[in-house]
């Protein structure tokens, strides 16, 4: 998998006694404007989230709290699953990635910073759906 497709940054870390502080700004830290921003958590044992690709919109998913999983697959053989541990780091997942977030542990809240609003066309729900359209473009 291309590292331009999914890949970890690291955030800002501001360390001090009284806790840490973590920033993540649109358009320099996050390399696109955000435009929504929503979060998942309360993620039963055993439950996968995801399970979509998008056409436009690019995400910026960070564990805010806990760890989880985020397994990307481009759709032309190539899979990669980044662990997700630490609130200072963020997985940027480009357009034309399919994506499970899994194994999340107790408490876990996994935050995303979408550079588009939602908008139902832009998502790919079926896996075979989405190899076919990666293939119609890989030609």
């Amino acid at each position: 998998m291309k590292s331009t497709e999914a890949r970890i940054i690291d955030l800002p870390k501001l360390m001090d006694p009284r806790g840490n502080l973590t920033v993540a700004e649109g358009d320099n830290h996050v390399p696109f404007s955000v435009a929504r921003v929503y979060w998942t958590y309360d993620v039963p044992a055993g439950e996968s989230r995801g399970g979509h690709a998008h056409k436009h919109c690019r995400e910026f998913i960070i564990a805010v709290s806990g760890s989880f999983d985020v397994t990307v697959d481009n759709g032309r053989g190539d899979k990669q699953t980044f662990h997700l541990n630490h609130p200072y780091q963020g997985l940027l997942v480009e357009t034309g990635i399919w994506r499970t977030l899994d194994d999340f542990s107790s408490g876990a809240v996994c935050l995303v910073l979408a550079s588009d609003p939602f908008d139902v066309a832009d998502y790919w729900y079926d896996y075979d759906e989405f190899l076919n359209d990666v293939r119609e473009c890989s030609r």
